[in-house]
C-alpha cells in the first residue's frame, strides 16, 4: 500500500486481500474506490498484456505550458556533449527570474520519477539553484526543448520470470571544472525492468578515476542492499547472487584483491564495504566495457546517438 495524503494506491497478489482491506478501511475512513489504478500524482499508468507503461506526458505538457514553451523548437539531447557548465558563465539573475528558475528545476526533477534519461541534466542544473545566471536558464530551456521532443517517452514494466539484480556503475572523473569533483551514477534491473537509477555529484574530490569509479561502485552497492532486504520483506526469492558491472579495471580489482588496497589506502574505509559483499560472495562485480555501460548517460552529456542508444538501454518506449 502506497500512501501519499489523501490518495492511496492499494496492491496485492490476491484481489481478495485488497477487497477485504478496503472493506477494514471504510469501516474507519470516508473512501472512494477509483477502481483500476490509472493516475496518480501526475503519473499515467497504463495496463498492457505484459506488464504496465508508466508515463508523464500530461505533466510534462503541463509545464510546458506554464513555462511558455508548449510550442517551441524540439532538441534532440537535453545537454550539449562538447559545453561545460560553470557557475562562473552567464549575468546573474533577478531575484524574480532566480525564483521562476528554481520551480522550473524543482518541477523537472519531479519529471525524472519516470524520465531516467533526464537525471544528469536534471541535476546539472539543480547545482546553481543557489545562483543561478543566464547561461543556466538557457540550459534549462534546452532541457525543456528535450522534453518536447520526447515528451511521449513512457517507462515499461513487464512480468519477468527471474528474481534478479543487476546494476550498472559510472563515474565521470573531475568532470565539474568549477571543483573538480566526480560525477557517479549506476541504474539498477530486476529482470529487465529498471527500477533505480541516480545521477549524483559525489561530496569529495578524488585523486584517481579508479577512486571516483569505486565511490559509484560503493553507491550501487549500498542501493542493491537495500533493494535485496526490500524482496525479502515481501517474501520475494532472490535465486542468484546481485552482480555489479563496472567500466574500470582498476576499481574492479580494487573490489576483490586485498593486496591491491595497499595503492589505495587513501580511499575512504566507508567506501571498502563492497570488497566486503565481494569477500562474502553476496555481490559480484564485473568488467564491461566503456560502449556498453548503461549508466554512461548519468554521468555525463550524451551526443544525438549515444542518447539514442541510452534510452533504448533503459528500456524507454515512445518518443
Amino acid at each position: 500500500m502506497l500512501i501519499y495524503v489523501d490518495d492511496i494506491i492499494v496492491t496485492s497478489s490476491s484481489p481478495a486481500a485488497v477487497t477485504t482491506l478496503l472493506a477494514h478501511l471504510k469501516e474507519d475512513f470516508a473512501l472512494k474506490d477509483l477502481g483500476k489504478l490509472h493516475y496518480f500524482l501526475g503519473i499515467e499508468v497504463k495496463e498492457e498484456l505484459d506488464g504496465i507503461t508508466l508515463s508523464q506526458a500530461k505533466y510534462a505538457q503541463d509545464l510546458l505550458k506554464r513555462v511558455g514553451m508548449l510550442g517551441c523548437k524540439p532538441c534532440t539531447t537535453p545537454l550539449s556533449a562538447s559545453e561545460k557548465l560553470s557557475s562562473y558563465d552567464g549575468v546573474p539573475l533577478s531575484p524574480e527570474d532566480a525564483t521562476r528558475y528554481r520551480s522550473i528545476v524543482g518541477a523537472l526533477q519531479y519529471l525524472t520519477n519516470t524520465r531516467p534519461d533526464l537525471s544528469f541534466a536534471v541535476n546539472r542544473v539543480c547545482q546553481f539553484l543557489h545562483a543561478p545566471t543566464s547561461v543556466h536558464w538557457t540550459t534549462v530551456k534546452r532541457i525543456l526543448r528535450y522534453v518536447q521532443h520526447t515528451i511521449g517517452l513512457r517507462m515499461h514494466i513487464q512480468k519477468v520470470s527471474t528474481s534478479f539484480i543487476s546494476a550498472f556503475s559510472d563515474a565521470d572523473w573531475a568532470g565539474d571544472t568549477d571543483d573538480r569533483r566526480s560525477t557517479g551514477g549506476f541504474a539498477i534491473f530486476y529482470g529487465s525492468n529498471l527500477i533505480s537509477w541516480s545521477a549524483r555529484k559525489q561530496p569529495t574530490v578524488s585523486r584517481s578515476s579508479t577512486e571516483a569509479e569505486y565511490k559509484a561502485m560503493a553507491n550501487a552497492t549500498a542501493e542493491i542492499i537495500w533493494l535485496e532486504q526490500l524482496l525479502i520483506e515481501l517474501r520475494v526469492k532472490v535465486h542468484r547472487t546481485s552482480v555489479l558491472w563496472c567500466d574500470n579495471l582498476g576499481a574492479t580489482y580494487l573490489s576483490a584483491n586485498p593486496v591491491f588496497h595497499a595503492r589505495a589506502k587513501h580511499i575512504e574505509i566507508d567506501f571498502h564495504f563492497v570488497r566486503e559483499r565481494v569477500m562474502r560472495k553476496q555481490l559480484h562485480v564485473r568488467f564491461i566495457s566503456s560502449g556498453d555501460q548503461v549508466a554512461d548517460g548519468f554521468t555525463k552529456a550524451l551526443p544525438v546517438a549515444k542518447m539514442n542508444t541510452f534510452i533504448r538501454n533503459l528500456k524507454l518506449q515512445g518518443g
